[in-house]
């Protein structure tokens, strides 16, 4: 009988996250379609079909909603930064940093309209946190991975690794922001002279 009502809980469970999970992708969509302040909690419910009462059965408000939007797209970055990883050449340091160049590019500046209302006036705060937990979790993840892998190589001459990442994670994308047209050579070499890394090769711009 305790199984039973085991497995019961754990049915229940999984259709609660799976309906979470939509409310999200939902929202997501909506974002990227008509933009952050155009976009509703009448418009997401609508999408999907629910109620307003279900709705806050997950959510308290639509920052709530907006915040797991976030962690959506920080999950799809790391995502793409365990490709990246899984792709390095051993020992090839110029290929491991212009693809991871190209990766912020793409990753953090596409075009649709959540990410051009997230770089706006009005969401200053909003971007800040979102470029604060992508440095956060693109940390944590390079020192798990990447920074291992490298060390097995080379020395590393950094102290503060997570610190030094976090703030170099930062850097290069309020420099993207501000300068989209940079050389990607250029933040190459930046990114190689910050961490002192052996084996790269500056090229010529």
């Amino acid at each position: 009988m305790k199984r039973e009502h085991v497995e019961q809980r754990s049915e229940a469970a999984s259709r609660s996250d799976a309906r979470r999970q939509q409310i999200i992708e939902a929202a997501r969509d909506l974002y990227e379609q008509q933009g952050l302040s155009h976009t509703s909690i009448m418009d997401v419910t609508a999408r999907i079909g629910v109620t307003r009462t279900l709705f806050y059965h997950y959510f308290p408000d639509k920052d709530a909603l907006t915040s797991a939007v976030l962690d959506a797209y920080i999950d799809d970055f790391v995502e793409a930064l365990e490709h990246w990883n899984e792709g390095r050449r051993e020992g090839d340091i110029d290929h491991a940093l212009r693809t991871i160049v190209r990766l912020l590019r793409i990753g953090l500046f596409e075009k649709d309209s959540f990410r051009v209302a997230l770089a706006s006036r009005e969401n200053a705060a909003l971007y800040l946190e979102f470029v604060n937990r992508v440095a956060d979790h693109a940390a944590r993840y390079i020192m798990d991975t990447t920074v291992r892998d490298y060390a097995a190589l080379h020395a590393i001459r950094i102290e503060h690794l997570y610190e030094t990442f976090y703030v170099l994670i930062l850097g290069v994308i309020g420099y993207l922001r501000q300068h989209p047209d940079a050389d990607d050579a250029v933040i190459a070499d930046v990114i190689a002279q910050t961490l002192h890394m052996d084996g790269y090769e500056k090229r010529e711009v």
